[in-house]
């Protein structure tokens, strides 16, 4: 499958903002409030670059065959990697193609030992990620809302 890595500053802001104002997508994410404009969406891309700048790593935009499927990568989130995934419903089926490029940059060029991954409470189909290795470590704080952090170890070989 034809899939490219950029930077969220290299797509139209425009699909970005379709993507986060997408109900189906906005019910996964609680941090999302308000509508998300050309404005949001300005500093929105502006905070991922600084991920960049500041880590060596951050978010990317997904592009397959051409079109903007959503963002994602790792981030910093409390001094370790934490993987966020937002695709459009569309791409919904790419999601474990997607999680496993991510998955090797992290375990492979960049050296990460783990990475998280924070899901709302309300997110209840979460078989997935367990079949994937993540282990449930329990509850945690992103400004008010709660989510529950999950951890996945680098494979010993």
């Amino acid at each position: 499958m034809d899939i490219e890595f950029k930077l969220l500053g290299e797509v139209q802001k425009s699909d970005i903002i379709d993507l986060m104002n997408n109900q189906l997508v906005r019910r996964q994410m609680p941090l999302l409030t308000g509508k998300f404009d050309e404005n949001t969406c300005s500093k929105f891309i502006e905070a991922k670059e600084t991920l960049w700048q500041n880590h060596g790593y951050g978010p990317w935009a997904f592009i397959v065959k051409g079109q903007f499927a959503g963002w994602g990568g790792l981030q910093m989130e409390n001094g370790e990697a934490d993987m966020a995934l937002v695709l459009h419903p569309n791409y919904w089926g790419i999601g474990k193609l997607l999680f496993k490029k991510v998955i090797d940059k992290a375990f492979g060029e960049m050296g990460l030992t783990s990475i998280t991954v924070l899901f709302p409470p309300t997110r209840t189909r979460i078989q997935g990620i367990l079949r994937l290795g993540f282990i449930k470590e329990g509850k945690y704080q992103v400004g008010n809302e709660e989510f529950i952090r999950y951890r996945l170890n680098k494979p010993v070989k």
